[in-house]
């Protein structure tokens, strides 16, 4: 399966620090190195001025709804978002490293080649910068996909018209595995310009019958996943069993 895309979500928990002697790596208002999709700054910057709005403008309660969170967690978020022009940076990769998907990936023990292709074939649907692959550049920051801003509506509605074409044009004559949850995938107008999509869910059998795997489980199963297939491992979908019959043996 040549020419693969693996189609990633972004982790809830993000590793923060990183680089501080690195500011105009990632700048928002122009291109740089490891910011691949840097025709996306303008609407980067556009979001997020207005969320640093909201944050000066609404109260605990309105920003609690906005980031789904409360108490420390939210201060956190608030706190970073508040800061985010001057942070700085380090790789999506390693930002998103605490992710129990992530650290699923065991990104640091993939043989060299199998490393260069998740981090030149992978795309993150991010709800803060839309697209990034796993090698940009990005400052420690909180917002969902899932997220509603006040005058701006759902994230996935603000970035759908913006990235659907981007990332159509970048999947033409490729093979996806597409690994996002709804929500992410729900931000994407697919006009199927891919040779082929493979939506991947994670089913176990109990007691004879298939289940949903969900919630850590399903991360853990997401991020082994995209360990195997960045190896080479799969040419065919018929492959994809040995992968299947490893995972029910542990």
């Amino acid at each position: 399966m040549p020419d693969l895309t693996v189609l990633l979500s972004p982790a809830d928990r993000k590793q923060p620090g990183g680089n501080p002697f690195a500011p105009d790596m990632f700048d928002y208002r122009t291109s740089g190195t490891f910011n691949y999709f840097d025709n996306l700054n303008p609407d980067r910057r556009e979001l997020i001025d207005t969320l640093q709005d909201v944050i000066a403008d609404e109260d605990d309660d309105a920003l609690a709804d906005v980031f789904g969170l409360e108490g420390y967690e939210l201060e956190e978020a608030v706190r970073v978002d508040e800061e985010i022009y001057d942070a700085p940076l380090m790789s999506a990769l390693d930002r998103f490293s605490p992710g129990v998907m992530y650290a699923a990936m065991d990104f640091a023990n993939l043989p060299t080649g199998a490393q260069r292709r998740l981090l030149e074939n992978g795309v993150i649907l991010s709800g803060l910068f839309g697209l990034l692959r796993p090698d940009d550049l990005i400052p420690n920051y909180q917002l969902g996909m899932d997220a509603t801003l006040p005058d701006v509506g759902p994230v996935t509605d603000y970035w759908r018209p913006i990235i659907s074409p981007i990332l159509n044009e970048s999947l033409e004559g490729r093979w996806v595995w597409d690994m996002l949850p709804e929500v992410h995938r729900n931000a994407w107008t697919d006009d199927h310009a891919y040779e082929a999509r493979v939506e991947v869910r994670f089913e176990r059998v109990e007691d004879g019958e298939r289940v949903e795997i969900t919630g850590e489980d399903l991360d853990v199963q997401r991020g082994q996943f995209v360990n195997f297939i960045v190896q080479e491992t799969a040419e065919e979908m018929e492959d994809l069993r040995e992968w299947s019959e490893e995972e029910s043996d542990e």
